[in-house]
């Protein structure tokens, strides 16, 4: 099968980048041919942003772009990750005009609110859920505190609801956990369309031993992925058990604040992915304390392939990824008295501790390998081009 894979990549690489080249390696080791076509954001530095508005609306250039390249490649399939702020929807309307069927995976919610995550103000907030125009993110600026910028991303949305993209110009929408179905089903796509998909990795990174004698965070340190929570966590833990922190972001100052008073905590900043599968393969638990919807939570199946256990908020889909007892626990979602309770007592069950270890790599084994992956993407292909 020849698959178009298309993707706008942000300034900053993220979890979607990865998950994008990982899927598109993965169908050529099975024997796919992959043609990409990506775009970056640096190349709107120093754009106009009159013109900037407009190709976040529809893209000419991009439109004409990919019809020409669906001519030339004649792909069997379009499969999207990414297509703000640069490609536009309009990507969309060029391959369907082509003839060529349409997939997008959903990674945030950008499609139903401004900042596409449900969060404002260090809380959860819902107020654009089911809005044609998503006006209260304009009022309060949810995308990079502009409201002139959250007024782009909410007319493009709009203008595409009105023109009823989402259901003539995407056949399926590939989606990673039910908890996120609903949300986007609740905020007016069709259910008929949308499809889940689990996450996975490939190549398996190889179970690890656990015996480091640490937690582990690995991600964003930001307000929405409940750094200050677990922090607070650890006051209370009162040096029981070290933490190690692996990421970057707005937050770090905190973190170094933190590790003033509390000698335990060592931050690592960013760190290549193999070492990262190192730390999180030494770790007794990793800590997971988000506090938005996260669509999936994709550090939690890097610590399962390790068969490492994760300590989890009960929130969005990661808490469909945690089995409490068998794969983690699972604590109140901004609690940080709970979370350092849940610590406590796995801390003091070392045999339940290893039991868990052997639950998250089963569970890897079981739902996020590479082959079942492919093989689900295939069957979701297939439904589009019969």
């Amino acid at each position: 099968m020849k698959v178009l894979a298309v993707h706008n990549y942000y300034q900053q690489p993220g979890g979607e980048e990865q998950i994008f080249n990982t899927e598109a390696t993965l169908l050529q080791s099975y024997g796919h041919e992959v043609i990409r076509y990506t775009l970056t954001n640096d190349q709107i530095n120093g754009m106009n942003p009159l013109v900037l508005a407009k190709n976040t609306l529809w893209n000419s250039s991009v439109y004409q772009e990919l019809r020409s390249l669906a001519r030339q490649e004649k792909p069997d399939i379009a499969h999207f990750h990414n297509t703000f702020p640069l490609i536009s929807p309009a990507a969309y309307y060029a391959l369907k005009e082509e003839g060529i069927p349409v997939v997008q995976t959903l990674h945030n919610y950008r499609l139903l609110c401004p900042n596409a995550l449900f969060f404002r103000n260090g809380k959860i907030c819902e107020d654009c859920l089911g809005k044609s125009l998503p006006l209260p993110g304009v009022v309060h600026g949810c995308y990079r505190e502009s409201r002139s910028a959250s007024a782009m991303v909410a007319s493009t949305v709009s203008f595409h609801t009105w023109l009823n993209t989402w259901n003539k110009a995407v056949d399926r929408f590939i989606v990673y956990s039910q908890f996120a179905m609903d949300k986007f089903v609740q905020g007016g796509l069709p259910a008929e369309k949308l499809v889940f998909k689990t996450n996975f990795l490939h190549p398996d990174p190889g179970i690890g031993q656990g015996k480091g004698g640490y937690g582990l965070f690995v991600g964003r340190l930001s307000v929405e992925k409940g750094l200050g929570v677990m922090l607070d966590a650890w006051r209370q833990l009162d040096g029981k058990i070290p933490l190690k922190i692996l990421g970057d972001g707005p937050m770090s100052d905190l973190v170094v604040e933190a590790m003033q008073t509390m000698p335990e905590i060592e931050w690592l900043g960013r760190r290549p992915l193999e070492e990262v599968y190192e730390v999180v393969g030494n770790a007794a638990f990793l800590v997971f304390p988000s506090e938005w919807y996260e669509t999936f939570g994709r550090v939690a199946i890097e610590a399962f392939a390790k068969g490492t256990p994760v300590v989890a908020s009960n929130i969005g889909a990661i808490a469909e990824l945690v089995d409490h007892e068998r794969t983690g626990l699972l604590f109140r979602p901004g609690d940080s008295t709970d979370l350092a309770t849940q610590i406590h007592w796995l801390l003091a069950h070392p045999e339940k501790l290893r039991q868990m270890r052997q639950g998250a790599r089963a569970e890897f084994e079981a739902k996020y390998t590479a082959g079942k992956n492919c093989k689900r993407l295939m069957e979701i292909y297939q439904t589009v081009l019969t």
